[in-house]
């Protein structure tokens, strides 16, 4: 009788140790190759920040975080003074995680549904990174020396080549989604396509109508359904070719104040970009050679960024050479310029003659070349 009421206590010990709280996460954690006594974080993005949910200290390898989550996120598990910030699925459950300091991208997560499935889609994506890491590995000396020598048919050439492995890790994204309508990370990859511009905003939407309803409440889908109905709203008031090109100011990255209105040159372009936007970079050598060609004959551009990471947008305009004059208010799509441009995507231009009237929209490579020269030779 004793063995027994023994075993039925052990065994109530052992299930109230696995069951776990409303909202309560549990992350079960191995780290290969890290020392004893370095601690371990669980942590969540914020406006301001990154903010740690719960912190461990490493023993033997092995962690345990443990915390409440009110909503399903992506958290970062970070480990102190190591380059170390691998993402999962902050959510409800035991979670598990395997961390290979030698190899990072051989790390896994796994435990929950919504984790299993960011595991999947890791395994199908880093296989295309591998290569695209190898073609950057491969042609970065010749990048670097086309550039020098404002080479921009063997840019364009490489770029072209490059843009053929985001094309490809886009087509796993929507498959993903496609697939999984039901997954925490089917409604992050949709704000990142909304965010970064690389699919038609119709598809995106047509994708969005058709996730599971119970990831409607989930901060990232609030956000899509925000951008999409002001998207939606601003079709109706665009500022058209035409219309005189309403005047605005904002810092540049000095903390500076520069106006519309005092970078007007014979002809002006604004250039709304942003760092983390891919087919404005990869536009920005076409934007470099031309201006470098014809700013001497009257080309002004001012350049309106709709970054929220100060250092970021810095870094941005020093890596890809842009010389002309940069403002932002660091707002993201909340930029006050962009809305009141009507904005809705990026990259956009607005090409003004020497009045300040708009005369084109949204030209890129010859074309924007060839009406510039137009503008420029006009009497």
């Amino acid at each position: 009788m004793r063995k027994i009421t023994l075993l039925i206590t052990t065994a109530l010990v052992v299930l109230s140790c696995n069951n776990l709280k409303d909202n309560e996460f549990l992350i079960t954690g191995t780290a290969e190759g890290v020392e004893n006594g370095k601690k371990v974080f669980i942590e969540t993005q914020t406006e301001t920040g990154f903010i740690a949910k719960d912190t461990a200290v490493i023993e033997n390898g092995k962690f345990e975080l443990k915390g409440i989550t009110e909503e399903i996120d992506l958290g970062f598990v970070r480990i102190e003074d190591e380059n170390i910030n691998l993402p999962l699925i902050l959510e409800e459950g035991k979670i598990t995680i395997t961390i290979k300091t030698d190899t990072i991208q051989n790390s896994s997560i796994g435990g929950t549904d919504n984790n299993e499935k960011f595991q999947s889609f890791n395994d199908e994506s880093k296989v295309i990174a591998r290569k695209k890491g190898k073609f950057e590995k491969a042609n970065i000396d010749r990048i670097t020396a086309a550039k020098k020598a404002n080479d921009t048919v063997t840019v364009n050439q490489i770029m072209k080549e490059y843009s053929v492995f985001q094309e490809d890790l886009n087509k796993v994204s929507i498959n993903f989604i496609k697939k999984n309508p039901d997954a925490y990370l089917s409604v992050l990859l949709l704000e990142n396509f909304l965010m970064r511009q690389n699919l038609p905003i119709d598809e995106i939407k047509g994708y969005f109508n058709k996730l599971d309803k119970s990831l409607s409440k989930t901060k990232s889908a609030k956000n899509i359904k925000k951008i999409m109905d002001e998207m939606a709203g601003a079709n109706s008031t665009k500022i058209e070719v035409g219309s005189k090109a309403p005047d605005f100011a904002a810092n540049n990255p000095e903390g500076k104040s520069i106006s519309l209105k005092e970078s007007l040159g014979k002809v002006t372009i604004i250039d709304f970009w942003a760092s983390w936007c891919s087919p404005c970079r990869a536009e920005n050598p076409n934007v470099v050679a031309l201006y470098k060609e014809l700013h001497a004959k009257g080309l002004n551009i001012i350049g309106v960024s709709l970054d929220k990471d100060g250092a970021k947008w810095k870094e941005a305009i020093a890596k890809d050479g842009l010389t002309w004059p940069q403002i932002s208010n660091l707002k993201y799509w909340d930029e006050p310029i962009a809305k009141q441009y009507k904005v809705e995507s990026i990259p956009a231009t607005f090409i003004l003659d020497a009045s300040g009237t708009v005369v084109a929209k949204d030209l890129r490579g010859a074309e924007l070349k060839a009406k510039v020269n137009e503008l420029l030779n006009a009497k």
